[in-house]
């Protein structure tokens, strides 16, 4: 399987969410490859501060051709996850032909519902040159005890795209692991965060298994 994470508006937690998701599909055997595609390259800078030895491998891919290159690598893993730019350009596009599912991580704010058009759009161009694309928006950081995650819920469905149940709250375990190159489900599996990440990573897998049985 094939994830791009991607949003035109930075700042949503993209990298974050690419890194644990990788984190927990690796932790439960699989093999696993993370491309850096964001010009950035927030996930290559994380991997090098790093202590203990790799989860994975994260490679540095920020090319417009991206969608030509992937599938050298998929005999070699189960799964390529992608972390796009945060912004609608070439890159972006060639991210999202690569995929088999296109994961939009959105915060709970207005900005970033108005924001997701540009990257919902791009995704629909993409659609008429490959149909199997399926695309989702994940709930980040989400602010525990508040209604506006529900309210970005219901707003989300404007667009023809699932919003998945599974939400990610605000956490501060996120920002500490990244700090050290780890993942909270390494600092603390039992915690809220590491559940959230992997009741996420079910949800994602699920959903490509029940779409791979309909086709």
């Amino acid at each position: 399987m094939i994830l791009a994470f991607l949003n035109q508006k930075g700042g949503v937690g993209k990298t974050t969410l690419a890194v644990h998701v990788a984190a927990a599909l690796a932790r439960n055997g699989a093999r696993v490859l993370l491309i850096d595609a964001d010009p950035q390259g927030s996930a290559l800078d994380w991997a090098a501060c790093r202590t203990v030895d790799p989860l994975f491998p994260v490679i540095g891919l920020p090319k417009p051709k991206l969608h030509k290159e992937v599938p050298a690598h998929t005999s070699h893993y189960d799964h390529i996850l992608i972390d796009g730019p945060p912004r609608v350009n070439e890159l972006a596009r060639s991210a999202i032909m690569a995929a088999d599912l296109v994961v939009i991580p959105v915060q709970p704010s207005p900005y970033d519902v108005w924001a997701a058009k540009d990257i919902v759009d791009l995704i629909g161009e993409a659609a008429t040159y490959r149909e199997s694309i399926e695309s989702v928006f994940v709930i980040n950081r989400r602010i525990v005890n508040t209604a506006i995650g529900r309210d970005v819920t219901e707003a989300l469905a404007g667009y023809a795209i699932p919003v998945v149940t599974t939400t990610i709250g605000q956490r501060v375990a996120f920002a500490e692991s990244a700090a050290n190159g780890s993942t909270v489900l390494e600092n603390d599996p039992t915690s809220l965060a590491s559940r959230e990440i992997i009741a996420l990573v079910e949800e994602l897998l699920g959903r490509m298994t029940k779409n791979e049985t309909a086709t």
